[in-house]
């Protein structure tokens, strides 16, 4: 009997197949495609543009299934100050829309990915973009000299006449009410002044600028009388044309007079600074993170073996800034290899290539050699010996020359930092007067390049070097912040020409200018003691009015100096270090 139960379950397959069968005759089967269509967005063009320029790009809607609505055109996920047009703004059946998409001079640069939305009722399609906005900058030099302040080294009468606030002729008063006229002295006399964070208090005392004549001045041991009368008053004299490339710089780009160091104190933990906006022994989220590094190391006169491969005996001061009190926050030591973020993350995390050039790999100068993660001792600190870590060898040059022939070989880095030996350094005691032809070397190599056209040249000095200024630090932050003035210049075919800029800024506004250009982010947002380039525009700005980068761009003259290029390259005299005090 079972072969007649599978005989009817094969017929009433059949019977099943059929009646399907009819089904699909009479219609009765899928239904055919609504009506719809597609969105699609050719590259813009240009591929890149500069903020504050538009690009341009076709849309094009295609019907599909009889569909016959008009498609309504939007875009999404702009950055800030875009904005984008369509025409025409919607499209009926099938066509083409030219969609314009327009930037601002405050668009940070970076890429976007933005969405191109068409709507016809309750159907939406999309399409994908992507819009890439590249600063007019595309390069930043900085040159970072040493200790001096507007007062001392420029005396210029040009720059004075566009109301830069500069004492001319020189003056200034002592703590007894005294006027001091002071002497010239040149660039290159052996005599030293105190740069400690002591010597700044002495200095600003308490505000009233009046402590100059306090600081102690050093002399070498064969000459223990070299200083003049008053010499922290003193100023450089140009009458024999020893800064003319300064004065030149500084009359035809612009000149500030309101930008400060941001440390209270020497070199070592400047250049902190200006690699990172913070000399913090630790990173922020640590307890010890409301310390700054405040001084140079104190083991040797002259200092070549610092940072993450000192002799375990080396040490530096910290200051508590939170701390007011200056017999108490100042009394801890470390052992100067520590670890902190700096921008050279931000860079090397978005594969922008830079460089820090630098005479020597143990100097206080070189501001690499204490970050323990730049650096990677080749044993544990303090028994390390040499930086091995790939920061260290593919991005810290110990030959600061090699900065000209990378410039004249097309290799010039997206970022650089430019650390001179000594006899270049305007280091008073150390420095041999050669400092403005190395600096107008290192300016005409890019000037008279291709880099030209898309670099900014950052000129500053890393500390006040004990020497007076009238000006006192408009804000005081903690107890070792912001410093004393230090000369800017902005060099640049951006740069507003034949410009004095009142705007404030600090070593951390480098740094902003630096995130802006390149669309980075801050080095430690969010910390507990901010880094420099957190500060917020009231404290201090982003070099912004040294700049117009919507300006005919300048053309570049060579600026005539005593020695060119070929002198500091062909000089094979052995590195001058610093000192430490």
């Amino acid at each position: 009997m079972v072969w007649r139960y599978f005989i009817r379950l094969l017929l009433g397959l059949l019977s099943i197949a059929g009646l399907l069968l009819g089904l699909n005759a009479c219609g009765g089967g899928s239904s055919p495609a609504s009506p719809n269509f597609q969105i699609s967005a050719a590259a813009l063009s240009p591929a890149t543009v500069n903020p504050g320029k538009p690009a341009t790009s076709t849309v094009t809607v295609t019907a599909m299934a009889g569909f016959s609505g008009t498609v309504a055109l939007a875009c999404s996920g702009l950055p800030s100050g875009a904005s984008c047009a369509f025409v025409p703004a919607s499209v009926a059946g099938s066509g083409t829309s030219k969609l314009t998409i327009s930037t601002s001079g405050t668009t940070t640069p970076g890429s976007y990915p933005v969405g191109i939305q068409g709507s016809s009722g309750s159907t939406d399609n999309s399409a994908p973009l992507s819009l890439i906005v590249q600063s007019v900058i595309q390069h930043v030099v900085i040159i970072f000299q040493e200790n001096r302040t507007p007062d001392n080294l420029f005396q210029d009468p040009v720059l004075v006449a566009r109301g830069a606030d500069l004492q001319t002729p020189a003056h200034g008063w002592n703590k007894e009410g005294t006027l001091i006229t002071p002497t010239a002295a040149s660039l290159a006399a052996v005599f030293d002044p105190d740069h400690s964070h002591l010597s700044y208090l002495k200095m600003y005392d308490g505000g009233k600028m009046d402590g100059a004549d306090k600081i102690p001045v050093y002399c070498p041991a064969n000459q223990p009388n070299c200083a003049p009368p008053n010499p922290t008053f003193t100023y450089v004299d140009n009458s024999t044309g020893e800064v003319a490339p300064y004065y030149q710089l500084a009359e035809t780009y612009t000149f500030s007079d309101r930008m400060f160091q941001t440390n209270q104190g020497p070199s070592f933990p400047a250049h902190q600074f200006i690699l990172s906006g913070s000399s913090a022994p630790v990173p922020p989220a640590d307890s010890m993170s409301k310390f700054f590094v405040a001084e140079n190391p104190g083991r040797v006169v002259l200092d070549v073996d610092t940072g993450c491969t000192s002799p375990a005996t080396e040490s530096v001061l910290l200051i508590d800034s939170t701390n007011p009190d200056p017999s108490t926050n100042e009394t801890e030591t470390i052992y100067p290899c520590f670890d902190h973020p700096t921008l050279t993350d931000l860079l090397n995390a978005k594969n922008i290539s830079w460089k820090y050039y630098a005479p020597l790999p143990g100097s206080i100068w070189t501001a690499p050699n204490a970050i323990q993660h730049m650096c990677v001792p080749n044993a544990p600190p303090p028994n390390g010996t040499a930086c091995t870590g790939s920061d260290w060898t593919n991005n810290v040059v110990l030959n600061y020359t090699q900065v000209l022939t990378d410039i004249a070989g097309g290799q010039l880095a997206s970022v650089s930092w430019v650390i001179p030996s000594g006899g270049p350094s305007d280091h008073a005691g150390i420095t041999d007067g050669s400092g403005p032809s190395w600096v107008s070397s290192v300016v005409n190599a890019v000037g008279n390049s291709p880099y030209w056209a898309n670099t900014a040249i950052i000129i500053t000095w890393d500390d006040w070097g004990g020497f007076y200024d009238h000006v006192a630090p408009p804000v005081i932050l903690n107890s070792y912040e912001l410093g004393f003035r230090v000369p800017l210049i902005v060099v640049s075919p951006y740069a507003k020409p034949a410009h004095v800029s009142h705007q404030v800024n600090d070593f951390g506004s480098i740094l902003k200018f630096i995130e802006e250009t390149f669309g980075l982010s801050q080095v430690a947002a969010g910390a507990s003691t901010p880094y420099a380039d957190a500060f917020p525009a009231s404290t201090s700005g982003d070099l912004s009015d040294c700049f117009d980068l919507s300006q005919t761009p300048l053309t570049f003259q060579t600026i005539p100096a005593k020695n060119d290029a070929a002198h500091f390259l062909n000089d094979k005299s052995p590195p001058t270090p610093p000192d430490n005090d």
